[in-house]
């Protein structure tokens, strides 16, 4: 029930792997723009389309940004050792050489921003937490634009890009950067993106702005906004972002580094339990780091991941773990049946009676039969909830109750026009269903009706009770509960099946 986001990248790019990843539990695909060219991740995203084509398993798409992120460049690409309680200088010249005595970065106002005893982290790819691939910096001194720092840590960087991470610090660059905007305009124009992962999300007035630049693309209006929370600044203003985001990714490798360790535990569960309140899906990445050099996790990460799924995420994100890691397909099956397993003790009654609780009196329409479905498939024992919506909505409601048992969401195209042209709404709404938990989507063909008495017209209800019965979660005797529109009102009702 619970989702798996997986980074596609060099170990996880060939029709192949992806292949494999969709079978193992993949349902969203992540392309982050901070590394690799347009025509790398074109490549990747074709070779998605043709494995999504083989297995038949729907995937969506999540363009992410690379927001104001601090780098260090090493045009050389020769391995930098770093000495503890050596001395290094951080500078904003570019044209300098990395080396142990200097680090090149690219952010003129580095010196202005930090003080005396502020710390900088920098690591290769994503923060692993490893103290041998990335390196403590304490600020000693600043001298014009140059920042003068002690090592913590004796440490090897390799390759040709680290990201640094300023500790509570303020990085006066646009969320939204000029690049960003030109990958959303051509690459997630060209490619129909369904989420823009919104990198280091900081005022609720970062999501309005993408979501304005998003508009001026037709089709991208209909693309969800995810904020990534990853330092501070985000947290202060996490309500107001969550009010105006579309779901929330906890971005805990770099919310480590801002927060201290022990303060990231509370952080997860409170953050958690506002989207689930909202009904907004919540997604927690960096779980199984180790993963990405073993085949199998450490116990305390196998336990962090259960703890997630207790906790009302709604899918798991799988960083370096698949883009660079050496068992992605491995990764997503581990995480898939630690996810399985922990669902199988998640507390669906006071889940529910706090949820009621928290929405209050008078409830809304949709509220309330939502709600309604899923007490009703629980008492009646229902094997799968089935739900036609057109917008998602009803379902993404129907989720925020978390029902014990699959919602199969049948999505009813609509025809729009704009005075211009026709189009479809659905296939967009359908995908976009992939990333929360308890959902699995269909797209309805528009040419048949949702139900039907006449025994030759087959209708969209049937089609949806055949696809139960091939994915084997829809058994004869069962019981089904639908919720659909009917006219102007709301239906919920049971049907038991016969043979």
């Amino acid at each position: 029930m619970t989702k798996i986001i997986g980074t596609v990248g060099p170990k996880s790019r060939s029709v192949e792997v992806i292949e494999a990843c969709l079978k193992a539990g993949m349902s969203v695909a992540r392309f982050d723009f901070s590394w690799g060219s347009d025509e790398y991740h074109q490549e990747t995203l074709e070779n998605l389309k043709k494995a999504v084509k083989n297995t038949k398993k729907l995937c969506a798409i999540m363009l992410d940004t690379v927001g104001p992120e601090l780098r260090v460049l090493n045009k050389s690409e020769k391995p930098i050792a770093l000495e503890a309680d050596a001395t290094v200088t951080l500078t904003p010249d570019t044209s300098m050489e990395a080396s142990s005595e200097v680090l090149p970065i690219n952010y003129a106002n580095l010196a202005q921003a930090v003080k005396q005893g502020d710390t900088i982290f920098v690591g290769q790819y994503l923060f692993t937490g490893s103290e041998t691939t990335s390196v403590w910096l304490e600020v000693v001194e600043t001298k014009g634009q140059d920042v003068i720092c002690c090592v913590k840590n004796s440490a090897t960087l390799a390759g040709s890009l680290f990201t640094a991470q300023a500790s509570q610090v303020h990085i006066d660059l646009p969320t939204l950067t000029e690049s960003d905007k030109e990958a959303i305009a051509t690459w997630g124009v060209r490619n129909s993106i369904d989420f823009v992962s919104l990198s280091y999300t900081r005022h609720a007035e970062d999501v309005r702005a993408v979501r304005a630049h998003l508009s001026k693309y037709g089709d991208l209006n209909q693309t969800q906004i995810f904020a990534k929370i990853e330092n501070v600044e985000g947290l202060k203003h996490f309500d107001e972002i969550l009010q105006e985001a579309d779901g929330i990714i906890l971005s805990r490798g770099n919310l480590g580094i801002d927060l201290p360790p022990e303060k990231v535990f509370l952080f997860q569960k409170a953050a958690m339990y506002k989207c689930n309140m909202a009904g907004k899906p919540a997604v927690v990445t960096r779980v199984v780091d180790s993963m990405t050099n073993t085949p199998r996790p450490t116990r305390a990460e196998a336990t962090d991941v259960a703890n997630a799924v207790l906790d009302g995420a709604d899918a798991i994100l799988l960083g370096a773990e698949t883009l660079r890691g050496l068992f992605p397909v491995d990764t997503i099956s581990t995480v898939g049946k630690i996810c399985s397993e922990a669902e199988k003790v998640y507390n669906q009654s006071v889940y529910f009676k706090k949820t009621v609780k928290f929405v209050g009196e008078p409830m809304s329409h949709l509220e309330s039969i939502a709600s309604s479905a899923v007490r009703a498939a629980i008492k009646v024992k229902a094997s799968v909830i089935v739900v036609f919506t057109s917008s998602g909505r009803a379902a993404r409601l129907i989720a925020k109750y978390r029902p014990t048992m699959p919602v199969l969401s049948v999505v009813i195209p609509c025809l729009t026009t704009n005075q211009l042209r026709w189009s479809f709404t659905g296939a967009f709404q359908a995908r976009q269903c992939l990333v929360i938990r308890g959902i699995f989507p269909m797209l309805a063909d528009p040419r048949h009706p949702a139900e039907t008495t006449n025994a030759t017209n087959e209708s969209v209800l049937k089609v949806a009770m055949d696809h139960g019965k091939a994915a084997g979660i829809i058994k004869p005797h069962d019981r089904i509960v639908v919720c659909q529109k009917v006219g102007d009102s709301s239906v919920v009702k049971i049907i038991e099946l016969e043979e």
